[in-house]
């Protein structure tokens, strides 16, 4: 029950700040459940324009709470947002110019935001964040006739048959890179579609030694590296002698090499679409909780620039010493002051944390009066096995992950889940820890499969997520969200604005 009223009544009350105007909130109605955004597209086709329009809304944000950003984009595309009021016409603006950045379609960005910008006043720092939006769109339109797009000529059109794989088999990523290379091997087994693979330890040679190797086998195209400095000096160059896959990404603002993309589990790419959500769920003033560490750093900072850009702002922010005592990091969280929270100016939490520790969070948050606070968390708190006992603590924690690890919040269910029977068997024979890794190796050779058509890339439903690739060449993950129930993630259900079905 913490998201569900409160989240809906932030939503209505920035569509009021927004506005300007004192117009009437709209009605609030029993939940939808994420898997109806088909039945209220259905329904859509029979209900006169007006009410098609907020159907289609509502349809649109379904699917982009579930990940699917492509169809999501689709949806709200299609809706006349001058048959909106204006509450709802802002919630579409919002949501269609946030799909749109994600899909880099500067055009619809332009659209959503000249809704705003010409029928909505807004305060100071909503104009800012509108013309930081318009000023990206336009530079981009303005930049796409010059602008490197990632293009593998050499492979259009051709059918991947050979791939090396070039990974450490020695080192500090040798353990990771043995997973990696394991499920690609067990997924291309399962898979028999005829791809050839050959394995090179990377650990032995030079970049140029690596691509001069492969060459030599005749292969068409190289998974790896996975080391994050050897991808950063891969993609300052003009282009690799090879069409590369690297399983991580490079520490650049972009990646300029052409022939080099670039895929990892990135917890940078979590925290900003943590961000997102929040934002969309009408929160606009966040506490921030990460580990005193350097990963810590790099994914506050990741929500922190996201949340602002969209207008939003981290309030208070702590960088905890995981050994030591919760309620420490949580005092300063929540800006306590005797035994309670003040919590004036937070609307909600941002949690980084491995599962024991994230689990002592919540009761710490009950203890200083706090217990209704929506926390939005990482993967990182979830070990990804049914642990219904210790995992009570997390109950009301949303959260995101690959579908392979919440199957039932995800898709419905194991057996629809992407590439099932690969699932079934690494679900057997994999250690519970290891088990994104896993599905990772089986997104890497999906994706290296499919590098003769890069318009397939884009939507991929992968085992870690709903893939897409950027001008840059990155791959990017939008994942499904769960909500901790009984110990158990479970889909989030989220407040119906459209009738009085369930």
């Amino acid at each position: 029950m913490k998201q569900s009223l409160r989240g809906l009544l932030a939503t209505a009350f920035m569509a009021l700040l927004i506005t300007g105007c004192a117009m009437q909130p709209p009605s609030v109605v029993d939940r939808v459940p994420d898997q109806d955004a088909g039945r209220l597209l259905s329904q859509a086709k029979q209900q006169a324009p007006e009410q098609a329009a907020r159907t289609r809304l509502e349809a649109a944000n379904i699917l982009a709470r579930q990940g699917q950003r492509e169809n999501a984009f689709d949806t709200a595309s299609s809706i006349d947002e001058t048959l909106l009021n204006d509450a709802d016409r802002v919630r579409w603006a919002m949501l269609f110019s946030e799909l749109a950045r994600g899909l880099n379609d500067p055009r619809a960005v332009l659209r959503a935001t000249q809704v705003l910008d010409d029928e909505l006043p807004m305060q100071a720092n909503q104009q800012q964040t509108l013309a930081e939006r318009q000023q990206w769109a336009q530079q981009t339109l303005d930049q796409q006739s010059g602008q490197v797009q990632v293009t593998l000529p050499e492979l259009e059109g051709t059918e991947i048959r050979r791939i090396v794989v070039a990974l450490p088999e020695s080192g500090p990523l040798s353990s990771v890179a043995n997973t990696l290379a394991t499920a690609i091997r067990r997924h291309n087994e399962i898979s028999a579609d005829g791809v050839q693979l050959s394995f090179i330890d990377a650990a032995q040679y030079s970049l140029d030694e690596l691509y001069s190797r492969a060459q030599q086998m005749n292969a068409q195209l190289m998974i790896g590296p996975l080391d994050k400095d050897q991808v950063s000096q891969l993609e300052q160059r003009d282009s690799v002698p090879l069409p590369t896959l690297a399983l991580n990404y490079g520490s650049g603002a972009n990646n300029q090499a052409q022939r080099l993309l670039q895929y990892g589990l990135s917890a940078e790419g979590e925290a900003r679409q943590a961000a997102r959500r929040a934002y969309q769920d009408g929160q606009r003033q966040m506490s921030v909780m990460v580990p005193d560490n350097d990963w810590g750093r790099r994914v506050g900072e990741a929500f922190w620039n996201e949340f602002q850009r969209l207008g939003g702002e981290v309030t208070n922010a702590v960088r905890y010493n995981p050994s030591s005592p919760v309620s420490n990091a949580v005092q300063t969280a929540l800006n306590v002051s005797g035994e309670r929270a003040r919590l004036g100016n937070i609307d909600a939490l941002f949690l980084l944390a491995l599962p024991d520790y994230a689990r002592q969070v919540p009761p710490t948050l009950d203890y200083y009066y706090a217990p209704d606070l929506p926390i939005y968390a990482t993967s990182h708190l979830h070990e990804g096995r049914l642990q219904t006992r210790l995992d009570q603590d997390l109950n009301d924690v949303m959260f995101m992950d690959i579908p392979w690890q919440i199957p039932d919040a995800a898709v419905g269910g194991e057996e629809v889940l992407p590439f099932y029977p690969t699932y079934q068997q690494l679900r057997d024979e994999a250690d519970a820890s290891m088990f994104r890794l896993m599905a990772m190796g089986v997104d890497a050779y999906e994706l290296a499969k499919r590098m003769s058509d890069l318009s397939s890339l884009n939507g991929l439903n992968g085992s870690t997520g709903t893939l897409s690739l950027s001008n840059d060449g990155r791959i990017h993950r939008e994942l499904p969200w769960a909500k901790f129930q009984n110990g158990t993630p479970s889909p989030i259900l989220i407040p119906g604005l459209l009738g009085n079905e369930q």
